[in-house]
């Protein structure tokens, strides 16, 4: 099949991957359709947002925070944070092995998208422009290679009526692989290879600021990674939140538990590192959380099938993984079409 330009190319997944993909290559001229089976940009770049007696509340339960090592995904944060859509957070830190705490000695600038971590890819999404497009509440399940292009089939939509030029995955390897096992075996082998983790988050509210004497902590032992006051980051609102992140072994040997026993079992682990008993909690399982060990690869792509995939799986993980995976696909796919 040869990539005929004036065809849209679909990107499958409207996470930092995938709108980083779609915007290199609108700025191409090309003409890009995004799909995602969500109901708003962001994958693991979420925020939940709701409201209960005590008033609104929003915390982030997918990826905490970003460095920007890469200078040219510096360029792009810095690009976020004239747009309002990130800023630096100067947390104060602490790491706990078990017996004792220390302060981590990590002189790293840390981001987070603002007012929420999904902010950067809502600014991303509104601004693909003329010639792309977001639909969300598309969960595809099928793609076929015919001689005129890619054809795509959704849940919700069935057999959508654009043939495109080409395709790019921007989805977990999970998720991927299933997707082409028929079409493109050796994009599946890839994505077979990966192994991604599970995760458990617990959100916490408070009435009054929780007096602890850090906003993030590193926690070494026990059922618990990560420890975190939400409301510490810039441009938040609302109640005192507060974000437990389970870690990758315990979520493993918990992941099909009630999420009221998993929640019971993590605040139990906050309040023994000195944290008082929430006013509420919500409990939120990712399967598809992070990959041990990450793919180095960058990306994937064939130039025949005019398919491929991106993600932070493909790029060492994080967030900052995910963008240039996107940036390395559009690349790859530009160099096939001039």
């Amino acid at each position: 099949m040869t990539l005929a330009t004036h065809l849209p190319v679909a990107v499958i997944g409207a996470g930092l991957s995938g709108l980083s993909c779609a915007h290199r290559l609108l700025a191409a001229g090309h003409t890009v359709h995004v799909l995602d089976k969500s109901r708003g940009p962001a994958g693991r770049m979420s925020t939940r947002r709701a409201e209960d007696v005590s008033g609104p509340w929003q915390c982030d339960h997918g990826a905490q925070y970003f460095t920007a090592r890469d200078p040219a995904f510096r360029a792009e944060v810095a690009r976020w944070e004239a747009a309002g859509a990130a800023a630096r957070w100067d947390a104060r830190l602490a790491s706990f092995d078990g017996a004792s705490w220390s302060t981590p000695q990590t002189p790293l600038e840390r981001f987070v998208g603002t007012p929420r971590m999904t902010a950067p890819a809502g600014w991303l999404a509104s601004g693909l422009g003329d010639r792309g497009s977001l639909q969300l509440q598309t969960t595809v399940q099928q793609l076929e290679r015919t001689a005129g292009g890619w054809v795509i089939d959704s849940a919700e939509h069935g057999r959508h009526a654009p043939t495109y030029g080409a395709v790019v995955l921007a989805i977990p390897a999970p998720q991927a692989a299933p997707l082409t096992s028929a079409v493109a075996p050796a994009a599946a082998a890839v994505a077979r290879s990966a192994r991604m983790r599970g995760s458990w988050a617990v959100m916490l509210r408070f009435a009054a600021p929780v007096p602890l004497a850090w906003d993030g902590a590193f926690i070494n032992a026990g059922p618990l990674r990560w420890v975190a006051r939400d409301s510490s980051k810039p441009g938040r609102e609302g109640q005192e939140t507060w974000l437990l992140h389970a870690s990758p072994e315990w979520s493993k040997a918990h992941i099909e538990d009630d999420a009221a026993a998993v929640t019971q079992t993590l605040v139990e682990a906050f309040v023994a590192l000195g944290g008082p008993s929430p006013a509420a909690a919500t409990a939120h399982r990712w399967r598809y959380a992070d990959t041990e060990p990450p793919l180095t690869i960058g990306c994937w792509w064939d130039d025949d099938a005019r398919l491929g995939l991106c993600g932070d799986w493909l790029h060492g993980g994080k967030v900052e993984g995910a963008w240039l995976s996107g940036q390395a696909v559009a690349a790859r796919l530009l160099a096939t079409t001039g």
